[in-house]
């Protein structure tokens, strides 16, 4: 695992030796944060679920100002840890031991410009932070990574989905104006 672009592309990232946590694969992240390419610059980040946070140090390395990370697992803690050591980011990093879906619902409107969120495939996390989302609307844009059968019925419209192979990420933007 590496960071692909930015000012630290082509840096590993130390891996997580745990087979419960399933890791963004490169191309998806990749292309994701080429999606993301003009919600990116200065922007402050939440990533949620966030096991080694490669999600979010990519996106400080393509631009974003900040970043904060909420995970609860020991092991990805520490991988998640050693990743911001590795690439000199702590400064511009928080990282909170916390559960991800009542992290997310005490959030304030606005509190953050992007937010990221990859919670378990096959669980309903993910519907309880798109409804968080809904309710406060806690970052302008919310991306979320998510098993390409997972059921987004009864979940808002409009958003852009792309499908990768087992995979698919989804992107909802604030309505202007």
């Amino acid at each position: 695992m590496r960071i692909v672009a930015g000012q630290r592309a082509g840096r590993d990232l130390a891996k997580l030796l745990d087979a419960h946590v399933r890791p963004t694969a490169e191309h998806v992240r990749a292309a994701l944060l080429d999606l993301l390419a003009d919600d990116l610059k200065d922007a402050s980040l939440l990533e949620l679920f966030a096991g080694t946070g490669a999600l979010g140090l990519e996106a400080i390395s393509r631009g974003a100002r900040r970043c904060d990370f909420v995970e609860t697992r020991a092991s990805s803690l520490h991988t998640l840890n050693a990743n911001i050591g590795l690439l000199r980011y702590k400064k511009r990093t928080r990282v909170f031991k916390k559960d991800a879906v009542p992290f997310a619902a005490s959030l304030s409107e606005g509190a953050y410009d992007l937010a990221f969120a990859d919670p378990p495939y096959g669980s309903r996390m993910l519907d309880h932070v798109i409804r968080s989302w809904q309710a406060k609307r806690f970052a302008r844009v919310l991306a979320v990574e998510h098993a390409a059968t997972h059921d987004m019925t009864g979940l808002p419209a409009g958003a852009v989905t792309r499908a990768f192979d087992d995979s698919a990420v989804t992107i909802y933007r604030l309505a202007p104006g």
